[in-house]
């Protein structure tokens, strides 16, 4: 499989923290992206966790974008203590508005 298949996500997001929780069809495990809320206005993003079944599918790399894609939408910015996000958004200029 490459980088181009489908890939579900879905969001369960809590008073003070939250999850991101990847899906390929025919693969039982999940991948996921968790956050803490610091304040109204940030983000931090703390691990994301891709399993070997799903590597080299950029699955890290869409959960990181859809965690992008929704600050922009609410308006927060983004602390990627995680050490993927960091190094997925340091290498995508395009992602680079939402950090703090």
């Amino acid at each position: 499989m490459s980088s181009d298949t489908a890939v579900t996500i879905t969001r369960e997001d809590g008073e003070s923290k939250g999850r991101y929780v990847a899906r390929v069809e025919g693969i039982a495990e999940t991948a996921e992206m968790t956050y803490s809320r610091a304040g109204t206005s940030r983000i931090i993003i703390d691990h994301t966790g891709v399993p070997t079944a799903m590597r080299g599918m950029g699955v890290g790399e869409k959960l990181v974008r859809r965690g992008v894609e929704d600050a922009r939408k609410e308006g927060v910015k983004i602390i990627p203590l995680c050490p993927f996000a960091k190094a997925t958004i340091e290498k995508h200029e395009e992602l680079q508005d939402v950090l703090n």
